[in-house]
């Protein structure tokens, strides 16, 4: 097996990819006792200076702690956990079941913010490393909110992506939206 790895515009996080698919659902996690859901998160968290794990459709991205290692001496242990978790064949999730969708009760104008992120928004983000959820949108002021997920989290151009890019595009496809704020 050959994991390639790609820097992210955040320089705490490096993606890795090992050449399948890794995650049905994006799925982050902050912190060792949130990674005892995933045996493959959980070997990451039990390396030194790994502050996070995010799992993509075809990646796993690595945050490591900003006063930490440098990514050359944490990136070969990185690359051996995540071999041979792929090559153990176990599950990615210890527990397989699904989080559920909320998609029945959205508004049109939510239905149509949440089809625009996951059609152009998340697939561009996802390039980089990292994830944009919906979070919520008051109807009444026009404020979208959204929670930023992997290298996108924490990221010194996550500022810029969201007011230059996705705000902007939003303000265009759905005139109701007037702001873009991110969810900490």
């Amino acid at each position: 097996m050959f994991i390639q790895t790609e820097p992210t515009p955040n320089p705490n996080v490096l993606k890795f990819l090992p050449g399948r698919e890794v995650a049905a659902a994006p799925r982050e996690f902050l912190n060792a006792g949130e990674a005892a859901a995933s045996p493959l998160a959980e070997a990451l968290f039990g390396l030194e200076d790994v502050a996070g794990v995010f799992f993509g459709a075809d990646y796993v991205s690595v945050t490591r702690r900003a006063d930490g290692r440098d990514w050359a001496q944490m990136k070969a242990p990185i690359l051996a956990a995540v071999m041979d978790h792929f090559v153990s064949g176990a599950p990615l999730m210890r527990d397989e079941a699904a989080e559920a969708g909320d998609a029945g009760d959205d508004s049109d104008i939510v239905a149509e913010i949440k089809q625009l992120l996951d059609s152009r928004v998340r697939p561009a983000v996802a390039q980089d490393g990292g994830d944009i959820l919906f979070d919520g949108f008051d109807e009444t002021t026009g404020v979208l909110t959204l929670r930023m997920r992997g290298a996108c989290a924490g990221c010194p151009s996550s500022s810029a992506t969201l007011k230059a890019g996705v705000e902007q595009m939003m303000k265009h496809y759905i005139p109701e939206v007037t702001s873009v704020e991110q969810v900490i």
